[in-house]
């Protein structure tokens, strides 16, 4: 049996620390990589400052037909797919690669990341397998994650066309209500209030609190 070079162990350590930094499941870098289970718990520690989770990964292509799941996975896949088709990446790179641009993309809108490095991840397996298509939407003509053998002409996109209740979810009810607890706060620590409805503000904050609490336990 042939020993790895140095450059080669060297370049291995890094891809891992690399899918660490992330937030990679110990399955994917086993998966990925050809270091010991013993080093890669190690690196993940030294990485993380805490043992690697256990756990069973996600199993069901579904999660990523949801509304906003499946906006999120297809900018991912469309990304991954352009790095290793068009860049030449490799799947490793090409997976990083993609997952780095799609949290600054993420960032840059200032939209919560849905996707983890595990569900990207699970979501190439899941095309590699063939559980999994882009189907092209007839609106803006931009692909999107569908199942295999679904209906390939006159289908519309989640972005073109969201369900009733898109982005009415009872985190963002608790997120409004804390913004609206913080501008009033904001008021009055500028005194910015009127002396005479400053009694009514502070009804209005203690009015807010327990409404906040249970979205806040609804949504948890």
């Amino acid at each position: 049996m042939l020993k790895k070079s140095l450059t080669e162990d060297a370049q291995e350590v890094f891809r891992a620390i690399a899918l660490i930094e992330l937030g990679a499941r110990m399955q994917v870098l086993e998966s990925e990589l050809t270091l010991s289970r013993d080093r890669m718990i190690r690196l993940y520690r030294e990485v993380k400052g805490v043992s690697p989770p256990k756990g069973m990964l996600p199993f069901s292509a579904d999660w990523y037909m949801t509304w906003l799941a499946n906006i999120h996975a297809s900018l991912f896949y469309n990304t991954y797919t352009f790095l290793k088709n068009e860049a030449g990446c490799s799947h490793l790179d090409a997976l990083t690669k993609g997952y780095r641009l799609y949290l600054e993309h993420c960032n840059h809108s200032g939209a919560e990341a849905v996707l983890d490095l595990t569900r990207a991840w699970t979501l190439v397996r899941f095309f590699d397998a063939g559980m999994l298509q882009m189907t092209a939407c007839c609106r803006c003509t931009g692909k999107f994650v569908a199942h295999k053998h679904d209906l390939q002409n006159n289908v519309v996109c989640g972005a073109c066309q969201p369900p009733s209740r898109a982005g009415k979810t009872k985190k963002a009810a608790a997120a409004r209500q804390a913004s609206q607890e913080a501008a009033l706060e904001v008021l009055m620590s500028k005194n910015e209030v009127p002396e005479h409805a400053e009694h009514t503000v502070l009804a209005n904050v203690a009015a807010l609190q327990p409404q906040r609490a249970g979205l806040v336990a609804q949504a948890a």
